[in-house]
């Protein structure tokens, strides 16, 4: 079978790590690529180079990656939905529920796979985990911690610390757990004299009864991404820059020490570090958005998935705004 063609629209910071993977995934030809604003790391070499997404559709493309910015993922998306093209747009889905709305309303009217690029799913560490816990390793699950913090990424241009990380987290948290956000209290800060938040602090609950707590910004001099599941067996901690995966179980030993044993609760145990098989997590969701296009595996972020997300991040910022927890009914996936 012919590979698949596949168009890149938006050329950016990200644009050109998915050149470079889509350039060397089997299965798929990377066939043109598109920018308004030309192509500043010299990702098109001998390619077409469009200047617009009706250009790069006239390319006879199967397929289409989208990462222009935000709050250009609805008219470039339906674009290709129109088009009858299978697309994956950068994470968040849109600028506003809204527009996610009619982006998922055209590609499954279309019968279309819709991907969105929520990468942290795919790191190998979080992969494991969410393995691990289906399985019962943690017993049930009572808590999900994540800390998603750095310094400011001179890239972003429209949209707050919330829809650009945060999202990581509210993706990551509700597939862990298989189970959507039911309530979000939230508080937010702006430091860096932008109209949008620049961190953020959320304690949330999932529809399973799950708690759940959100520390994400853009001003610390440290890089942090780190997701920490407790549960009646023990505690995970995944740290997705390293995609490092560590279990720490809690104790079975008794203890003569009674000012200690005295506490009826969790004790210390064995502390494991997995051996990982640690694959490119971009790599890893590429593969599935070509499998799920090909009809192979369906492993890819739906954009309902995504819009859901969208909901969660606007309900944090909404809290934040109104100073009070907010309920929410979630979309079924």
């Amino acid at each position: 079978m012919a590979d698949l063609r596949v168009g890149l629209i938006g050329l950016g910071m990200m644009g050109r790590h998915h050149a470079r993977v889509i350039r060397e995934l089997d299965g798929v030809e990377l066939v043109a690529v598109a920018d308004a604003f030309g192509d500043p790391h010299g990702v098109a070499g001998t390619l077409p180079l469009c200047g617009s997404v009706d250009e790069l559709i006239a390319q006879g493309i199967d397929m289409a990656v989208c990462a222009v910015p935000t709050g250009l993922h609805e008219e470039v998306g339906l674009a290709l939905a129109a088009a009858g093209i299978h697309t994956m747009v950068e994470k968040p889905i849109a600028s506003t529920i809204e527009g996610g709305q009619r982006l998922v309303d055209a590609f499954e009217a279309a019968n279309l796979v819709g991907a969105v690029g929520h990468i942290e799913r795919f790191n190998p560490a979080l992969q494991s985990l969410r393995a691990r816990i289906e399985n019962g390793d943690l017993g049930e699950v009572f808590q999900i911690a994540t800390r998603r913090q750095g310094p400011f990424p001179s890239r972003i241009a429209d949209v707050g610390v919330v829809k650009d990380l945060g999202t990581h987290d509210i993706d990551l948290t509700s597939w862990l757990a298989q189970s959507p956000f039911a309530s979000v209290s939230a508080l937010t800060s702006t430091r860096s004299g932008r109209p949008h938040e620049d961190m953020v602090t959320a304690s949330c609950q999932l529809e399973n009864g799950v708690i759940t707590s959100h520390l994400v910004n853009w001003l610390s001099p440290m890089k942090e991404r780190l997701t920490v599941v407790t549960g009646e067996k023990g505690a995970f901690v995944a740290d997705t820059l390293t995609a490092d995966l560590t279990f720490f179980e809690n104790g079975t030993i008794t203890t003569e020490w009674e000012a200690v044993s005295n506490f009826r609760g969790v004790s210390e145990g064995n502390i494991t570090r997995l051996a990982l098989t640690k694959r490119e997590p971009l790599r890893s969701e590429h593969e599935a958005f070509r499998d799920a296009v090909l009809g192979l595996s369906n492993n890819i972020v739906t954009m309902r998935e995504g819009l859901n997300t969208l909901r969660v991040a606007e309900a944090i910022i909404e809290s934040a705004r109104v100073g009070s927890t907010l309920k929410l009914t979630a979309l079924k996936h």
